[in-house]
């Protein structure tokens, strides 16, 4: 593995006039399995974060808001690749020695991880790192295109009849640093289900309303990632309001349940890890539909 296995990948973009959308799909678009996913802001001025490779860990990195470079380093040659769009991001392969350096002011950066963290995958001294990479000289080729093989494991998730008292507000781990702020989240560990797909909503003007549908199968976990928005929840008996304002709490909302999202403050974007592949068949998009799924649920 060397510098130019790492690569610049767009993503798809939906273009809304209540605010735009992007889509990342676990094994679509890009070439590995989520396992960890997180996110860095609060970062001040002239910081550098990073400074290590991995072992096995690979990893994409997109600037959600703001923008920052990120340098690589194969031992043999650096390249530094600015993230400054929220529509497209960086792959960074296993191996690489890493850096995310001058970052903008309200910079927001999202992670997206094949590992969860174990100290010993990281390599965090370069002459180290000079030496692993000697010894590693032949890399496995990990993703050359779009044509993946897609892990088709199950994703098993237990369905029942929620209602509104089921969404659960969660304070998330949050680790602060004098380099900036993060915030981190497992699959199956902090969450109730595997991540299979992270999307995003951003460029929402003032007084638009997003969702506004229920899934049959699938589970969201909404965060206010910048900014802040009401997540409205609606059982078709009860309705309940919750305000998403920190980048360290999130709601989970599990299958069955009316959701909608208004009050978007200016510069908002909502993160939301969802645990199934999009699927236009199980989404319920007409609320007199909605209330008949329930009835005969």
């Amino acid at each position: 593995m060397n510098i130019d296995d790492a690569r610049i990948i767009d993503l798809t973009k939906i273009l809304d006039s209540r605010g735009n959308l992007s889509i990342i799909e676990e094994n679509k678009d890009i070439p590995f399995k989520i396992e960890r996913t997180y996110w860095i802001y609060d970062v001040p001025g002239g910081e550098v974060r990073g400074g290590h490779a991995y072992k096995e860990n690979q990893e994409f990195i997109v600037a959600l808001s703001g923008s920052f470079d990120v340098v690589l380093d194969d031992g043999k040659e650096q390249k530094i690749f600015s993230l400054n769009r929220s529509y497209y991001g960086l792959y960074v392969p296993k191996g690489m020695w890493r850096q995310m350096k001058n970052f903008s002011t309200n910079s927001l950066a999202l992670v997206l991880s094949s590992t969860k963290f174990d100290e010993n995958d990281y390599v965090m001294d370069y002459k180290e790192y000079k030496t692993f990479r000697k010894d590693k000289t032949d890399f496995p080729i990990i993703y050359k295109n779009k044509n993946v093989i897609l892990d088709n494991s199950s994703n098993v998730i237990q369905i029942k009849s929620s209602n509104v008292f089921d969404c659960s507000l969660c304070k998330l781990n949050q680790v602060q640093d004098q380099k900036g702020n993060l915030t981190y989240i497992y699959e199956n560990i902090h969450l109730p289900f595997s991540i299979r797909r992270v999307f995003y909503s951003y460029d929402i003007p003032g007084g638009e309303e997003r969702g506004a549908h229920a899934h049959k199968k699938c589970h969201q976990f909404l965060i206010a990632a910048s900014g802040s928005f009401e997540v409205v929840l609606d059982d078709g008996i009860n309705k309940r309001t919750v305000l998403l304002n920190r980048p360290f709490w999130g709601l989970h909302i599990p299958p069955g349940i009316w959701a909608s999202e208004q009050g978007f403050s200016s510069g908002s974007i909502c993160l939301v890890l969802a645990s199934d592949e999009y699927d236009a068949d199980d989404y319920i998009r007409n609320y007199n539909d909605y209330i008949e799924y329930r009835i005969y649920k």
